[in-house]
């Protein structure tokens, strides 16, 4: 792990401890993410991330609602290692432009700050969902 994923991480543990995000880590955030930070917010205001919860497995991903070329899209997502986004294969997996998306971003700061919402289906509807990628 690099220092930059160590800091997002230990801010991420902070701001899930207190409910709440600080100007501070705002702006280190800012520092490290730039413009996806603003686009991920902006995503989390408008309520755009809902975590998927397969049962009786307790499995889940998460789907974000995100603004595309050709109109609001959804993603599905793994904050950690994958958005189904082609800025993730583009700016972060092709060219290591970015850590992540701004559909991570989102879906990290929603689970951070408890403001997903969750959507409990089977483990077949899951798997089906997990194949349309």
């Amino acid at each position: 792990m690099g220092t930059a994923e160590a800091v997002v991480q230990s801010i991420m543990a902070a701001i899930e401890s207190a409910d709440s995000v600080t100007d501070e880590q705002l702006s280190t955030l800012y520092f490290i993410f730039e413009k996806n930070l603003e686009r991920a917010l902006r995503i989390l205001d408008q309520g755009g991330v809902q975590r998927v919860i397969a049962q009786p497995s307790q499995r889940s991903v998460f789907q974000v609602i995100g603004e595309s070329k050709t109109g609001p899209s959804s993603y599905l997502c793994f904050p950690e290692h994958f958005c189904s986004c082609q800025s993730f294969f583009f700016d972060v997996v092709s060219r290591s432009d970015q850590l992540c998306c701004k559909h991570q971003l989102a879906a990290k700061l929603a689970s951070s700050l408890h403001r997903c919402r969750d959507v409990t289906v089977s483990d077949a509807e899951l798997a089906h969902l997990l194949l349309q990628c």
